[in-house]
């Protein structure tokens, strides 16, 4: 349920959050991205009604902002695990000629892990109902050169859409990437093989900026990618 809040507030926020996601480091404006990831990500400020004990309950705290500073921190991470080292996915179409249920699942290639503490926050900002704020994180010589792998000639590039209720709050975010990627996925490889695939496994990198907006009280999200295929596993292959 989201609150709008009084402009004196708005002024009030930018002291308050720098207690909350710890003071903020100075930053080098002139960072390629490709060294330094750069995101405008938000949260409502608070959890739908329905959502709203269960939500607060698993927050380390109660100080002013915590809700949409730790969704945004969740956020954060999983994203930038998708930007960073990847996405595994594991997906089956539905085919009803032979009674089989479509099947898709994402998986982390890596976690972020201690890296998320190098996370850097800023610029925080409330407006309508929303709080929003920039992180930055510096990509290690070695994640360059991951990223410089995938940037390859060798990877395809696709995209998809995905969509989930705002109510789910970070869930429906997850929701809407897993969806995306798999839109994505589908829509791919459907320029790989003319027959419908009984399983298709392989890996993405998101590229570019996620975004993620709210349209009729949906999470909209568009993603794009670089794909790498692990396997395609044909019907005819019995």
């Amino acid at each position: 349920m989201e609150r709008h809040l009084p402009k004196l507030t708005k002024f009030i926020v930018f002291f308050t959050v720098g207690t909350l996601f710890f003071p903020l480091k100075p930053y080098a404006q002139e960072l390629t991205q490709q060294r330094s990831i750069q995101l405008n990500l938000w949260a409502g400020l608070d959890a739908y009604p329905e959502n709203y004990t269960e939500a607060n309950e698993n927050l380390p705290d109660n100080r002013p902002f915590s809700y949409p500073i730790h969704r945004i921190k969740d956020l954060s991470v999983f994203l930038l695990e998708g930007m960073i080292y990847g996405w595994e996915f594991d997906y089956t179409p539905s085919d009803k000629m032979r009674n089989v249920k479509e099947f898709f699942e994402r998986k982390s290639i890596k976690s972020l892990g201690e890296d998320s503490k190098k996370i850097i926050y800023k610029k925080p900002i409330l407006d309508e109902g929303k709080f929003s704020v920039w992180i930055e994180f510096i990509r290690s010589p070695e994640m360059i050169s991951y990223l410089n792998y995938w940037e390859s000639s060798k990877h395809d590039k696709a995209k998809g859409r995905g969509t989930a209720s705002l109510e789910k709050g970070f869930a429906g975010i997850q929701e809407a990437c897993d969806l995306a990627l798999k839109d994505a996925v589908r829509e791919y490889y459907r320029t790989q093989t003319k027959n419908k695939p009984k399983q298709i496994t392989g890996k993405v990198i998101l590229r570019g900026q996620p975004r993620i907006s709210a349209i009729s009280g949906k999470y909209v999200v568009d993603l794009d990618f670089f794909v790498e295929t692990g396997r395609i596993i044909l019907y005819k292959q019995f």
